[in-house]
């Protein structure tokens, strides 16, 4: 009777067990579909900052090439002033004139379009920051949901707490990814990269 009651205890108890272990994969599922979610839409905002940054970067090298073609333009016109032979100074005075208003402009332009390079570049690196955050979310919940099929097969509760330590450490990152929250353990972040 004593050995039956036993095998009735291992079982009720290997069942509780098997249960929380279902109801953890179920909770750690939906949380990483929504963290999934978050991600891919930050991944999305990463290319589009990166590809505007790229873009303004290349409008920028464009000014400063025409700026170059103008202060070499410049440069011309008033080496041609200074030949005494020269017939028509009006017409080069005028041309010196535009050259000097377009280098005014375009170092204009340039310095406006470098500050927006930077702020779309920084806004890649804030984006990044979070990337990383569900990153590392979704490896240290994917090793949890791994843990949990062995704590099933094994009923090993040991196993499972260091699961759920797991789950809690890779739910903690998702909340930060969500929230925006600047928990980012650099060191493992660059271990994995």
């Amino acid at each position: 009777m004593n050995d039956l009651q036993e095998q009735l205890d291992r079982s009720e108890s290997r069942n509780r067990l098997n249960n929380l272990v279902a109801v953890s994969v179920a909770l750690i599922s939906v949380f990483m579909a929504v963290t999934k979610v978050k991600d891919d839409n930050i991944v999305q905002t990463m290319l589009q900052a990166k590809s505007d940054a790229v873009d303004t970067w290349n409008e920028y090298q464009s000014k400063k090439i025409k700026q170059h073609l103008a202060e070499i333009g410049l440069n011309q016109a008033r080496v041609l002033l200074a030949i005494p032979q020269s017939k028509d100074g009006g017409e080069l005075s005028l041309q010196q004139k535009n050259y000097q208003e377009s280098i005014a402009r375009y170092q204009k332009e340039a310095v406006g379009l470098s500050v927006k390079a930077k702020e779309l570049e920084k806004r890649y690196d804030d984006l990044n920051f979070r990337d990383d955050q569900f990153d590392l979310s979704d490896a240290v919940l994917s090793i949890s949901m791994a843990m949990l099929a062995i704590t099933s097969l094994t009923s090993n509760r040991s196993l499972f707490a260091v699961a759920l330590f797991f789950a809690f450490f890779g739910i903690i990152m998702g909340i930060a990814g969500l929230f925006g929250l600047p928990l980012h353990p650099s060191a493992l972040i660059q271990m994995l990269s």
